[in-house]
Parts: structure tokens; C-alpha cells; sequence
């Protein structure tokens, strides 16, 4: 079988459990995925198999659209609320001020990749090295963020809607925005809604894929 599935993965799921499970149902010899999602992560996560793995590399370098959530007051060493609390702020909350910081990001900034990433240094992963307490110097890349969009904003945090090129990373974008708001935050939830063409209203949660099989 050849083509390429798109599924809804849902939290608790690495996106290698995804693809294992994929394989699975579809009885396929040859599969991969198209970009890795962290397991509390949600959404879009293009499957492709057989003769369509040759387009896995395509796809992942297609644009992302995602949905995060972000709590003001502290940040982690994960960026996220996996994380352990690195620095808590006191701050008095200017909501024209932090929509004024977070539309700034609207184009793309300069982004200094996490140590919890896959990024490799040295022919070892970023997250290898974070995980025994090291952290290394990390050159920052531009990070190209089309659109950006409000959608909730309150003194304890927001929630945003973020097009973004490959390579972005949200979680580092959610830490960036309590830096430029002065308030500090660390993202707390995170769906990807669309992976290239492969959109959130269009994908198959693994029970639907079993169901449809």
C-alpha cells in the first residue's frame, strides 16, 4: 500500500508509537512519519507509506499551523509544563502592552533552539545532553512565523494561533513572548492543526483509522 495518512494523534503518544501502531493496522513493510510531536502534544501527524516515504522529507519541510496555550508567572527547564520552575516573576499585567509583544513576533525573529530538542551538536541530540544536566552554546536560527493570531489573553496567559516555517519551535516561542512582556511563561498546551496540506478537519484519530480499515 502506498499514499499517505493523516492522523490526529492524541496526547500520551510518542510519534513513534503513532507510526508502530499505523504499521500495524495497515499491514505496512515500509512507513514513516513527518515530524516528530512531543507525547503531551496533539494534532496533525502525516503518516506515509510505502512508496510515499519518499515524500516524508517534503512534507516535513512544508509550513505548520499550531494552537498553544501559555501560562504568565514562570519558566521551566523544558519550556512547557513537563518541566521543572527555572525562575517565577511578580508582574502587573498591561493586556495593550503583551498584544503589542506577542504581534511583534508576526514575520519571525531570530530563535535560539532548546536544549530540549532534536537539534544535534557534535553528532549528539540537543535533548541527549540536556537530560544529563549539560547545556551547551547553541547559535540562534531565524525562525519565519507568517502569521500570528490572539486568540485568548489574560492576566494568567494566552492562547495563539501560530503559522510558522519548519523548524520553529513553539515551545521557545512561548518562553520569548513572557521575556518580551517582562512576565516570564512557559507553554502549557500545544496542537498542531496542519502540516502542509494534511489539516486538522481531515485527519483520523488511530481508533477511526482501525474502524475505517
Amino acid at each position: 500500500m502506498n499514499g499517505v495518512v493523516n492522523i490526529y494523534k492524541e496526547k500520551g503518544y510518542t510519534s513513534h508509537d503513532v507510526t508502530a501502531i499505523v504499521r500495524g493496522i495497515m499491514r505496512a513493510d515500509k512507513i514513516g512519519h513527518t515530524g516528530t510531536l512531543d507525547p503531551d502534544a496533539t494534532g496533525v501527524l502525516p503518516v506515509c507509506l510505502g512508496k510515499a516515504t519518499k515524500a516524508a522529507e517534503l512534507i516535513m519541510g512544508c509550513d505548520k499551523e499550531y494552537i498553544a496555550e501559555f501560562a504568565f508567572g514562570a519558566e521551566t527547564d523544558t519550556q512547557d509544563a513537563s518541566g521543572t520552575v527555572t525562575a517565577r516573576t511578580d508582574y502587573v499585567f498591561d493586556e495593550e502592552a503583551a498584544r503589542a509583544a506577542i504581534l511583534s513576533f508576526q514575520g519571525g525573529y531570530d530563535q535560539l533552539p532548546p536544549m530540549y530538542s532534536a537539534v544535534k551538536m557534535g553528532g549528539v541530540k540537543l535533548y541527549e545532553l540536556a537530560r544529563e544536566g549539560i547545556e551547551v552554546e547553541r547559535k540562534s536560527r531565524f525562525a519565519a512565523i507568517p502569521e500570528i493570531e490572539i486568540l485568548a489573553l489574560s492576566p494568567e496567559g494566552g492562547r495563539i494561533r501560530v503559522a510558522c516555517a519548519k523548524g520553529t519551535y513553539i515551545r521557545t516561542l512561548c518562553e520569548d513572548i513572557g521575556r518580551r512582556t517582562g512576565y516570564l511563561a512557559h507553554m502549557t498546551a500545544l496542537e498542531r492543526t496542519a502540516s502542509g496540506p494534511y489539516r486538522k478537519d481531515t485527519a483520523l484519530t488511530l481508533d477511526e483509522l482501525r474502524a475505517k480499515v
